[in-house]
């Protein structure tokens, strides 16, 4: 038997959605909200010169530049106000919740609830700004060691570098908040997802452009094209996917009445850790290569030109360390984020308990025995999306907009959106037929007051 949601979702149509005003002011409150952030990325900061920043940053692609210029939505590649992007906020918010697990305070707060929460996010906040700040100090630096990059050197310059992009990534992190609290969807993620999605029709365009000018092979390029469509159609299948824990709730009494017990779902996804693997093991790797890269080859050491080749993209021994980090970091990042002590602790609070297993510590262990089984399931698969884009990338030179971590973001924060926009939907339908019954009351009530 499906239940009254899965009714209401199977008779969801279009006309349901054009009646959705509150829903459709929320979807062009978002639209909005990216082109606003699009058109912050074409805007270039002030003091640099196009030309030779644009020869610097060709020799850079290949490092960390172009792995963070795909998250920035190409704003790295353009020098603009945006280029930090949003994931200084990003990681400020992983530093925050790793500190949730070592800090006692601020794991105290965790359990505070809204008020808690709240204070988590002002420190986020102020981690921001600290990392936007170094950062932006950073990149004013590096441009200034460059040939010619900076128009007029100085710390006229490296301060107003350090504001304009940490104005730009405390904007955009606003306008993420704001997309979330009034529009559709995970604000931050939409701003990525949006920067990879401007970039896809001239990643694909160059593919197909390289293919008619021979660069790569009609059959390759066939092959590359049903590669990427088989490795969307494994992403979606992936992040659907989730253990159910069987939860039965025992009977209750109220006043003389006795209610049986409730059963439910404890939903474990395979993929817990998302997509922030990638992103790390990518960070991790590509690091001594834009080092190198900054350093010049006549000035570099010899042991670091040795690492370099070792780390090349596509080389052997890159592929072996970025899966073993994948995985690391999925069971790492799964460990932050999902703690089966206070899940088997909340159960036990609700009186919920798992059958044939006793509730309190041998609920938590069974938790993590069945969480540990599916993360390796997760970390296969992450492992597997990454590692053949990346041959492609190495071997075909395809761009790095259509890797598998880009992948991941795009269907993730699509499946995500989509559902929330169906929950907007279930919410109006159910408001519908509510307002309907109460009509219908109204008018029976005034009816039966007529008969009498």
């Amino acid at each position: 038997m499906a239940s009254a949601a899965e009714q209401l979702a199977s008779n969801l149509s279009f006309s349901t959605f054009s009646k959705a005003e509150e829903l459709k002011k929320r979807i062009w409150f978002t639209l909005g909200a990216l082109i606003v952030y699009r058109l912050g990325t074409y805007i270039k900061l002030p003091g640099i010169n196009p030309d030779a920043y644009s020869r610097a940053f060709e020799q850079q692609s290949q490092g960390v530049l172009g792995l963070v210029d795909v998250f920035a939505g190409g704003a790295i590649e353009r020098l603009a106000i945006f280029a930090l992007g949003i994931m200084p906020y990003i990681s400020a918010s992983i530093i925050i919740q790793l500190m949730t697990s070592v800090v006692p305070t601020l794991e105290q707060l965790k359990k505070e609830g809204e008020q808690g929460r709240k204070v988590i996010n002002q420190y986020t906040r102020y981690g921001t700004v600290i990392l936007a700040t170094l950062q932006a100090y950073g990149i004013a630096v590096g441009l200034e060691s460059g040939d010619g990059i900076v128009t007029d050197p100085g710390w006229f310059f490296r301060l107003t570098a350090v504001v304009t992009l940490v104005g730009g990534t405390m904007f955009l992190m606003w306008l993420g908040e704001q997309i979330t609290a009034r529009g559709v969807g995970n604000g931050i993620s939409l701003i990525i997802f949006a920067g990879i999605v401007a970039a896809l029709p001239g990643a694909i365009f160059q593919l197909l452009e390289q293919g008619r000018q021979g660069v790569i092979s009609t059959p390759t390029l066939i092959l590359v094209l049903l590669v990427a469509i088989a490795i969307l159609m494994l992403i979606v299948f992936v992040e659907r996917a989730q253990r159910r824990l069987l939860i039965q709730y025992p009977k209750r009494q109220v006043g003389n009445q006795l209610f049986q017990g409730e059963s439910s779902h404890l939903p474990l996804k395979l993929n817990t850790a998302g997509v922030i693997p990638a992103i790390f093991a990518s960070s991790l790797l590509l690091l001594p290569l834009t080092a190198a890269g900054f350093s010049g080859s006549e000035t570099m050491p010899a042991w670091l030109s040795y690492i370099t080749g070792l780390l090349g993209r596509g080389q052997p021994l890159y592929l072996i360390m970025y899966g073993g980090l994948i995985a690391f970091f999925a069971f790492f990042y799964t460990a932050i984020v999902f703690n089966p002590k206070d899940t088997a602790d909340n159960l036990k609070s609700h009186g919920g308990f798992i059958p044939g297993i006793r509730p309190g510590e041998r609920t938590a262990e069974y938790i993590d025995y069945v969480l540990t089984r599916i993360t390796v399931a997760g970390a296969i698969y992450l492992v597997f999306v990454c590692i053949i884009p990346e041959v492609f990338m190495s071997n075909v030179g395809i761009s790095a907009f259509l890797g598998g971590t880009s992948m991941l973001i795009m269907v993730s924060v699509t499946m995500d959106t989509i559902s929330q926009v169906q929950s907007h939907l279930l919410a109006h339908q159910y408001e519908g037929l509510v307002k309907k019954s109460k009509l219908r009351g109204g008018k029976s009530g005034r009816g039966g007051r007529r008969r009498r």
